[in-house]
């Protein structure tokens, strides 16, 4: 028998019957924070940063976002493709929760998407053949097989269906059928789908997603390949553990709320005031470059370090991203150093005393629409620049 556990990102403790058994699976897992309850039989499972669908052995686990699903599906967008967020972005609902609105929007998109037939393209293949056909790779052929005439080393092009674009899409509906909880109609319409892309060569897990470069000529799959490319970032958990299967779909949210603030403030400040934004920069806070740092962001100008930042996932300030960041600023010579949460406190800043090191401390709150969280970003920009170009001049 199946148990169902629903939980909400970020919630209290919510105590479930589980069997022993079953609880050391979720644990083992790494899905949620599993701990013991009251009574016999009792556990109490928490989701702080996850959120998402699996199924781990005989327990179906579903985490429901904080985040309306539109805002969350925006992030996830924007993420990938800052330029093309508006054209691409994906109706959804938040009545029937994440994966299932999420498994509808796939799946209409696609079937719109090749509904006049699956795109087809050129792919150079390299084989070795006892017919000639296309050219014959001369080096390879005098290596492997001289003075014989056949096999042939050949390479020649192929007019066909399996090419990145159905590839990716292909990839979607298979990690979307894989995800406990969508509607039956969903379910049935993606494995409609995936009888249709049975000829496209599958993607396995942990393959890395295959580039495809947007022309006219696939114009009519991009929104289809935008949201297809969002379910593949998602992490799957297509994995074991121990003798249990475990499968499903789950996204970090603070991944992506780095993910996110990394590619707004980017765009921000790179396009307004130059520089480059570098994300996950290394750098040392000893001479011997033996204690390493690693800023989420790292903003340079003129070959110069000019201003730090990191986005924590979090609605609170811990003592500890304080010394954090100190020691970013510290190793970078900077007087000031920036922390991003994600919404629910009030901006502050913190002098450090005998040090004079400000740690200034930034809010957006991603529950807003998204043109107006990105007018919170461009303002965090316009500070963060104004603040320290002026710093950058002055020890000029």
């Amino acid at each position: 028998m199946t148990t169902i556990v629903r939980l909400r990102e970020s919630d209290r403790a919510r105590p479930v019957r589980l069997t022993g058994e079953q609880a050391r699976r979720l644990a083992a897992a790494g899905v949620v924070e599993v701990r013991p309850g009251a009574g016999a039989g009792t556990w109490l499972l928490r989701s702080d940063r996850t959120v998402g669908a699996a199924r781990i052995g005989d327990v179906e686990l579903y985490v429901e976002p904080k985040l309306p699903v539109g805002n969350l599906l925006f992030l996830l967008g924007y993420a990938r493709d800052p330029k093309g967020w508006r054209k691409h972005r994906v109706p959804a609902t938040d009545a029937d929760g994440l994966m299932p609105a999420l498994a509808d929007a796939l799946w209409r998109q696609i079937d719109q998407a090749i509904r006049p037939g699956l795109p087809q393209g050129y792919r150079t293949t390299e084989a070795t053949s006892t017919v000639l056909r296309g050219r014959i790779r001369e080096t390879r052929q005098l290596g492997r097989w001289p003075g014989r005439p056949v096999p042939l080393e050949i390479r020649y092009d192929e007019f066909t269906a399996d090419i990145p674009e159905n590839r990716i899409l292909a990839g979607a509906v298979e990690r979307m059928l894989r995800v406990p909880g969508i509607r039956p109609e969903s379910r049935r319409m993606l494995r409609h789908l995936s009888a249709v892309f049975a000829e496209v060569s599958p993607l396995w897990p942990g393959q890395p997603t295959p580039a495809w470069i947007p022309t006219r000529t696939n114009t009519r799959l991009w929104p289809a390949l935008r949201l297809a490319e969002l379910v593949l970032s998602g992490r799957s958990i297509d994995v074991r553990t121990g003798h249990v299967a475990v499968n499903g779909l789950l996204i970090d949210l603070a991944t992506l709320f780095e993910e996110f603030v990394t590619a707004s403030l980017r765009a921000a400040l790179q396009s307004r005031f130059g520089g480059l934004l570098i994300a996950q920069a290394n750098g040392h806070l000893d001479h011997g470059r033996r204690i390493a740092v690693r800023p989420d962001l790292v903003w340079k100008k003129n070959g110069r370090v000019i201003a730090v930042a990191d986005a924590k996932y979090k609605r609170h300030t811990p003592t500890a991203d304080m010394y954090q960041m100190l020691a970013y600023c510290t190793a970078y010579g900077l007087p000031r150093g920036h922390l991003v949460y994600a919404a629910g406190g009030t901006p502050s800043r913190h002098v450090v005393r005998n040090a004079g090191t400000e740690i200034v401390c930034h809010f957006l709150d991603l529950g807003r629409a998204p043109a107006d969280l990105l007018t919170e970003v461009n303002r965090l920009a316009e500070e963060i620049a104004r603040t320290e170009t002026t710093m950058a001049s002055s020890i000029r």
